[in-house]
């Protein structure tokens, strides 16, 4: 079995980043889109990741074209929008897939250590959250509907 640093992303300028360069830091994945009803969340991402980074927190987003067609737009865009609209900082990474035959690697895995609500391996939208403890153990699953200011007590205790 695979533990989460064994995974590698691109980032949004084309870099690959190994998750292993992550060792030791508490992760908060999240699966997003630029056209969606849950896009303000990227600002309470930044605020988690502004307030908890300095503690090792690190908040990764990314982009998925998946649901509604709601991240039509190329990686310089995405950045862009994540930049203009909610200052984001953390680390975007390119777009990819999270579901279905084409997903992303570290997304299978991701969905193999924590199913979602009544046993299901799939995601159902943008902004599902997977938190990630130091020793990469998947640790909880968030629905996209969950804001990411309730998740600050429990990334606390793995601070």
């Amino acid at each position: 079995m695979s533990a989460i640093f064994d995974y590698s992303a691109k980032t949004l300028d084309g870099r690959e980043v190994s998750l292993a360069d992550y060792r030791g830091q508490v992760l908060l994945i999240v699966n997003t889109a630029s056209k969606c009803g849950f896009t303000p969340q990227y600002d309470g991402l930044e605020t988690l990741f502004k307030t908890l980074h300095p503690q090792g927190l690190l908040v990764m987003g990314f982009p998925c074209n998946q649901f509604g067609r709601q991240e039509p737009g190329s990686e310089s865009e995405i950045g862009s929008f994540c930049a203009s609209n909610y200052g984001v900082s953390f680390p975007m990474f390119a777009k990819i897939n999270v579901n279905g035959d084409t997903a992303h690697p570290l997304w299978r895995h991701l969905k193999r250590e924590k199913k979602g609500i009544f046993g299901t391996g799939t995601i159902k939208w943008n902004f599902t959250k997977f938190l990630v403890d130091r020793a990469g153990t998947v640790v909880a699953r968030y629905a996209p509907l969950t804001k990411p200011e309730k998740i600050a007590a429990p990334i606390l205790k793995l601070l």
